[in-house]
């Protein structure tokens, strides 16, 4: 009965068998292999292709960097109230410490001299006169005293008040550094992606891409950009402005020339589109937004017939990309990563509206 619960013996392969079962199961290996490398391997793509990808990538990463200039900006403006909220409170509790020191002394000075009945003091007073006088300034006293207490109750309710913002404000900042965050990753994966795409070309052909910041369209010159990455002023006179803040703004702009693009930065160095924009007319006393879609807002809207040179030109349906207008169809602006401040067509991106702010 118990060989009836063995199992069945294997029978072991040998022979032409066992060569056959081998030659199978190499050739299911390497046909897997040859499958998993396929499934990951990434295709040759052309110079065109690879242009087109990192422009969009680029443009991408050129929204999430507005998305975080405007959330730093909030963040610096709800970190500011939080620490003026904090100071408030500090100097109200000061305050209110005082007053309480003030209504505990005038309290134990009360106990000290005891609480006799005011009739029986004036019958022992041997100047009946002066005890009236001083019954009087006790009694105006103690309507000090009573304010001083309605004094320090306003105060806790106040300070009460002021914490409560300041939990507030520090929700905000909480939120907002969380928001800094994310565009942070995002933009860096994109930037990141950008440099893996055009490290897997030669050095031949990455001549120019990313230089279009965006669309790959050239001018109508034919050529991306007309900067060499010099940053020297360009000979000859600067493009005559309408006013003397634009004329400052554009100075600026031309010594920029050259400067790398940074992502987040505003100068002096180094610029994001925005930050260029930014820094080109706080040099000529006029402060703008941080971000493209605030810069459009910042003052009257220009149809496209009717620029000069000064005037703000936005690019892109989500007002993601600004440059500076010098005229004759050509702005200073700061492309991307993969070039730096310099002078560009306008029909370069797709144009989005323009603003005077000077």
């Amino acid at each position: 009965m118990a060989a009836a619960h063995r199992k069945p013996r294997q029978r072991s392969l040998t022979g032409p068998t066992a060569r056959t079962a081998a030659t199978l199961a190499l050739a299911s290996a390497a046909t897997a292999t040859a499958f998993d490398g396929a499934a990951h391997a990434e295709p040759r793509l052309t110079p065109s292709q690879v242009k087109a990808r990192v422009d969009r990538l680029y443009q991408e990463a050129e929204k999430a960097t507005e998305k975080y200039n405007g959330a730093k900006e909030k963040a610096d403006k709800a970190e500011k109230k939080l620490d003026s909220l904090r100071d408030e409170a500090a100097r109200r509790t000061d305050r209110l410490n005082a007053r309480r020191e003030a209504l505990g002394s005038a309290a134990a000075a009360q106990y000290r001299t005891g609480a006799l009945d005011p009739a029986v003091q004036l019958f022992l007073s041997s100047d009946p006169a002066r005890y009236l006088d001083n019954a009087a300034l006790a009694d105006r006293l103690g309507t000090r005293q009573a304010s001083a207490v309605e004094g320090v109750r306003r105060e806790l309710r106040e300070i009460g008040q002021l914490r409560d913002e300041a939990d507030g404000r520090l929700t905000e900042l909480r939120k907002r550094q969380a928001e800094l965050k994310t565009q942070r990753k995002t933009v860096t994966g994109k930037l990141a992606e950008a440099k893996r795409l055009l490290d897997r070309l030669p050095a031949a052909e990455r001549t120019g891409i990313g230089a279009g910041a965006g669309s790959g369209a050239t001018g109508t010159d034919g050529r991306a950009s007309r900067s060499d990455g010099s940053r020297e002023m360009p000979s000859g006179a600067l493009p005559e402005a309408p006013g003397s803040r634009a004329a400052a703004a554009i100075a600026y702009a031309y010594k920029a020339l050259g400067s790398p693009y940074v992502w987040g930065a505003t100068g002096p160095n180094a610029f994001d589109c925005s930050g260029l924009t930014q820094a080109a007319y706080r040099s000529a006393g006029i402060s703008l937004p941080r971000t493209t879609y605030s810069q459009i807002n910042a003052g009257p809207r220009i149809p496209r017939s009717q620029l000069q040179p000064g005037d703000l030109v936005f690019f892109y349906s989500g007002i993601s990309h600004v440059g500076l207008y010098i005229g004759g169809g050509k702005m200073i602006h700061a492309p991307n990563p993969s070039a730096p401040v310099r002078i560009a067509p306008i029909d370069q991106m797709p144009f989005a509206g323009a603003t005077r702010v000077a």
